[in-house]
């Protein structure tokens, strides 16, 4: 079972994702930032103090002479957190004071500027600064090296950062609480919707009232507005199809037990055998309506999910007019068919669509003209379509709508049909997307029936 979402997780995570990414993105960028600058700073100084021993290197009588006084090394040496090496380094002499040990940058430095790198004494990460001095009493080059050890550095940016986190992770707190507020508050109004739902009776079907809802709300409750709506239709018609269905069901019930007591009180066979007439008729009557309404029942999908097959519709449109040519012949009636090619392949229900086309040719025959003629004619251009004429006395322009209503049998006809026919073609119809159309064969007399099915999507 999969676990179930929260609607106020999510919208936070979309709020504070993109926020923690901005401020993890800010703080890598402030690092840097605050690197390249600490450097810079600390780099200006190692380089004061590189000047300032340059200043120390004299030129006495062609000689050489580095004069470094104790409080001249002290200034150069004193730190309360670092440690600072030097040297100073003569390209025809050779070391000419400070610490031999202090490193020498690549060789491929370009000493015409000053030259910063980094790198380790006694395994103790130090900055370095070389500085070539050179002077026009003299061919020599010299070279004035001051390394420092990182702790201010370190110190310092650790400050830098801690002044630039601290407040930002202080803004994500406060914002995440704020959010949290918000969003209990914001949908709230769901919660209220929720509880108002959860104490209504379930033969409650009233629309929810919208007027103190949000907007983003007002699409939810108008849908549920909208399903109750239609609920509430489904069940009505529901309703009347079942005080329909026990009209009808009662009415033969009533004969055949009417019948049955007329039986009972009958002495000899001969009385007894109309009586057993009427019931055969009224058990004959009272199936077809049961099988109607059964039919009827199956029409609507569970779920919605209809399970269709590939089918050829002119082998099922054959053999159903095959079925009903006895009744015809019964009728004297002369039942043709007629199709414009071998195989027309289709999706569809078998079972169903052989009764929506069964029940049109039982229309066909029981209010088609006695000695008639009913033609069944199937195409398969532009698309799959069965038209079933009779020679009947038609149907009036006014009553075309009201026929295909449940129960419903047009004023003065003859049969004992239950109403469902008609009923039941529609519902078969519209489960398989088939377009229906009825009318008069001409205009005085006879009934068109058309069914146009859709394309065979491949």
């Amino acid at each position: 079972m999969s676990k179930r979402k929260s609607l106020r997780k999510a919208i936070l995570q979309r709020l504070l994702f993109p926020l923690i990414l901005f401020i993890s993105c800010e703080t890598i960028l402030s690092y840097y930032v605050t690197l390249h600058y600490v450097n810079e700073t600390y780099d200006r100084w190692l380089l004061d103090s590189a000047s300032s021993l340059a200043q120390e290197i004299k030129i006495r009588h062609a000689k050489v002479l580095v004069e470094l006084p104790d409080s001249a090394l002290e200034i150069v040496r004193w730190d309360e957190r670092d440690k600072t090496f030097f040297k100073i380094f003569s390209a025809n002499k050779g070391l000419l004071a400070g610490d031999s040990f202090v490193p020498e940058p690549s060789e491929s430095s370009d000493f015409s500027k000053p030259v910063f790198f980094s790198a380790d004494i006694d395994q103790e990460p130090v900055r370095v600064v070389v500085l070539r001095v050179q002077r026009a009493d003299i061919e020599d080059t010299f070279y004035v090296h001051v390394a420092e050890t990182l702790k201010k550095r370190h110190d310092m940016m650790t400050d830098i950062l801690l002044a630039d986190l601290i407040p930002q992770l202080l803004m994500v707190i406060f914002i995440t609480g704020f959010l949290l507020t918000g969003l209990r508050k914001g949908l709230q109004p769901l919660q209220v919707l929720a509880d108002e739902i959860s104490k209504r009776s379930p033969h409650d079907l009233s629309p929810i009232a919208d007027t103190n809802v949000l907007i983003e709300v007002k699409s939810l409750t108008d849908t549920i507005n909208g399903l109750l709506t239609q609920l509430s239709a489904a069940i009505a018609g529901q309703q009347r199809f079942v005080a329909n269905a026990a009209h009808q069901l009662r009415t033969p019930l009533a004969g055949f037990s009417l019948q049955a007591e007329r039986a009972l009180r009958e002495e000899n066979m001969a009385g007894v055998k109309p009586a057993l007439i009427q019931m055969r008729k009224s058990a004959e009557r009272l199936t077809h309506t049961v099988n109607q309404l059964l039919v009827l029942a199956r029409t609507e999908p569970v779920d919605g999910i209809n399970d269709f097959q590939t089918l050829d519709l002119c082998e099922l449109v054959r053999n159903t007019c095959m079925e009903w040519a006895s009744k015809a012949s019964d009728r004297h009636m002369e039942l043709g068919f007629e199709s414009s090619a071998e195989t027309i392949m289709i999706q569809g229900d078998k079972t169903l669509l052989r009764e929506m086309l069964g029940n049109l040719l039982d229309n066909a025959i029981s209010y088609g003209n006695p000695d008639g003629c009913i033609s069944v004619e199937l195409k398969h251009t532009p698309y799959p379509t069965v038209t079933i004429e009779d020679d009947g006395i038609g149907i009036p322009e006014h009553e075309i709508d009201k026929v295909f209503e449940r129960f419903y049998r047009l004023p003065g006809s003859s049969g004992n049909g239950c109403g469902l026919g008609l009923a039941i073609v529609k519902e078969i119809a519209s489960l398989h997307n088939i377009k229906l159309e009825l009318g008069c064969k001409t205009q005085s007399s006879g009934t068109r029936v058309i069914l146009n099915f859709p394309r065979l999507s491949v």
